[in-house]
């Protein structure tokens, strides 16, 4: 599979010395729109799943940590926006951006680039995570922190307690074959709640659990594929009954990211490698191989468009759609170089294994 190294160029351009500017005009940020604590927490994230970051990269990583200590009360809420103007909006509470920050921050807290990244990173997650959200992509975006916690320090007593809650907020999952999701419509990042109930069922030890995560995710995949490539649904969403939904006008590239990191999840607890080839076509999504037949990386900024439609892309390239491709890429590169590593016989583990090596 031909993936191209992640780029982290348009990144750096969005980036000054307070935090991740949410958007821009083009590929020029705009200032007007301040900074979100979503947006600068999977910063965070992609700084610290790249491996061997260099130097220039660790100072992003700092930066976007600093950033979400400051959005951090002492109760472990999160206030999810800054102004240009360096003030805060609104109160902190438990919305997406308390639990995308969790998630980064148990991320960092185990695959950190420095022991100070780690360290604080870890208290700042235990912070948070004496708090829960309403919301159940909140929780899920936790749960995703949470289990990245466990790797590091299984039988963590803080991360197994917010993986039950998130479970117990997501819901079960309807027994439909038609419709086996744990709610009436379908929403943004919805491969965040199915990777959520994996990891829930996976840590909590709890089999039943796991498989209906895996149906759920096998399901969302299997809906979000038109013609051999993904056709991922809208922000809008989509309920049962709808009518038929893709290809959809406004596709995101967060939605694609959150199916790769779902299905890359389902490779590694079930060591089935065939979870893989949902990866490699969020891969060849934002290269290319969608319904609009345009790639979403573009080459010379580095950035990403933010949206697709079935005849074109967005001119502009935010903090979102540039990390969402970023993801998606450094997952790919992994599976290239483990199928480098296999084709030269320099990996003889059994099928499935080579999973864990690649996202440790």
């Amino acid at each position: 599979m031909r993936c191209p190294d992640a780029p982290f160029g348009h990144l750096q351009r969005l980036t000054d010395n307070v935090g991740l500017l949410q958007h821009a005009d083009g590929v020029v940020p705009l200032h007007t729109d301040g900074y979100s604590v979503d947006d600068v927490a999977h910063g965070l994230l992609v700084i610290c799943r790249e491996p061997s970051p260099p130097q220039e990269l660790v100072v992003l990583g700092r930066r976007y940590l600093y950033f979400l200590t400051q959005a951090q009360e002492l109760g472990g809420k999160f206030r999810n926006h800054l102004g240009y103007d360096r003030q805060w909006r609104g109160q902190p509470g438990t919305e997406d951006g308390w639990g995308c920050a969790l998630w980064a921050l148990g991320t960092a807290a185990t695959r950190g680039p420095t022991a100070g990244i780690r360290e604080e990173s870890f208290m700042r997650f235990s912070r948070g995570a004496r708090v829960s959200s309403p919301s159940a992509h909140a929780m899920a975006f936790a749960a995703l922190g949470a289990a990245e916690i466990l790797d590091s320090r299984p039988g963590n007593h803080a991360a197994l307690a917010l993986l039950y809650r998130a479970h117990v907020a997501i819901g079960t999952p309807a027994a439909d074959a038609g419709w086996p999701w744990p709610m009436p419509r379908l929403s943004y990042a919805s491969a965040a709640i199915a990777e959520a109930v994996i990891v829930s069922g996976h840590y909590l030890g709890d089999d039943r659990l796991l498989r209906k995560g895996l149906r759920m995710l096998e399901w969302l995949l299997a809906t979000e594929t038109r013609d051999g490539h993904l056709s991922v649904i809208s922000r809008q969403g989509w309920s049962a009954g709808e009518a038929a939904h893709l290809p959809a006008s406004d596709q995101r590239p967060a939605e694609v990211a959150a199916l790769a990191d779902a299905c890359m999840r389902a490779a590694t607890v079930t060591a089935d490698d065939t979870w893989l080839a949902g990866v490699r076509m969020c891969v060849a999504w934002f290269l290319g191989d969608n319904d609009a037949k345009v790639p979403l990386l573009d080459d010379r900024t580095g950035g990403c468009s933010d949206g697709l439609t079935g005849v074109g892309r967005s001119r502009n390239q935010g903090a979102e759609s540039t990390l969402a491709m970023i993801a998606v890429l450094q997952h790919g590169r992994r599976l290239a170089a483990a199928s480098a590593r296999t084709s030269v016989g320099q990996d003889d583990s059994p099928p499935g294994a080579g999973i864990r090596t690649i996202r440790d």
